[in-house]
């Protein structure tokens, strides 16, 4: 199976609200596969804020950023949708889209403050939806005996691993997402604290969302 390099994108869906001179900003940041999905994240900002006097947006896609779009919707060129553009090239955001909705408050903010408040607005939406860093990841499944589980559990409470399911019955047996590059030496340490008794098995690798602090 052939992964692709790690790279960022937005951890989840975010919106946040910013005013200046009566006009209000409102930048909504959104994880995105694929350009059609990007494009559907702008029509759902259409629909659901009518009225507003621009719709500005950008996106990057792919994790080699191969596609890479923006809009000002009427706002003077440069003003809009590069400054949103630029917020998530700063932050090597990719498979991500941010769509600015203005407000018109009756103010014209001339072109310097239009660009700082859509380069706020997209840089705090983009803050609020967080980023986090796609890796290669496997899913690891342990099987041991009730008398190891104190120990296995410290050492996952130590370990960077994505807990999913846990069961108890004839013996314990856990089922976490860890990092490919983590797994062999997590396997180890679970077989030295079982001594040999644990069964052990990895997935084959596919992409995983790690947040990033």
């Amino acid at each position: 199976m052939n992964i692709k390099p790690d790279f960022l994108t937005l951890a989840k869906p975010a919106t946040i609200e910013y005013v200046v001179q009566k006009s209000r900003f409102l930048g909504a940041a959104s994880p995105a596969i694929s350009e059609q999905e990007a494009l559907s994240h702008v029509r759902k900002q259409r629909m659901d804020l009518k009225g507003a006097s621009h719709y500005c947006y950008a996106y990057i896609i792919g994790d080699n950023a191969g596609i890479m779009r923006y809009q000002d919707d009427g706002e003077p060129g440069g003003t809009a949708g590069m400054p949103i553009l630029e917020a998530l090239r700063h932050r090597k955001a990719v498979n991500a889209c941010v769509v600015v909705t203005r407000f018109f408050g009756g103010v014209l903010l001339g072109a310097g403050g239009l660009t700082r408040a859509y380069s706020h607005t997209a840089n705090e939406a983009i803050k609020a939806a967080g980023l986090a860093l796609v890796e290669q990841s496997v899913r690891l499944r342990v099987l041991a005996h009730y008398p190891y589980w104190d120990k296995l559990e410290y050492l996952l409470s130590q370990r960077t691993v994505m807990q999913l399911e846990k069961e108890f019955s004839a013996q314990v047996e856990v089922s976490m997402v860890v990092r490919q590059k983590d797994a062999p030496a997590l396997a180890r340490e679970m077989m030295d604290i079982t001594t040999g008794t644990a069964e052990v098995s990895l997935s084959d690798p596919f992409p995983w969302q790690w947040p990033v602090a």
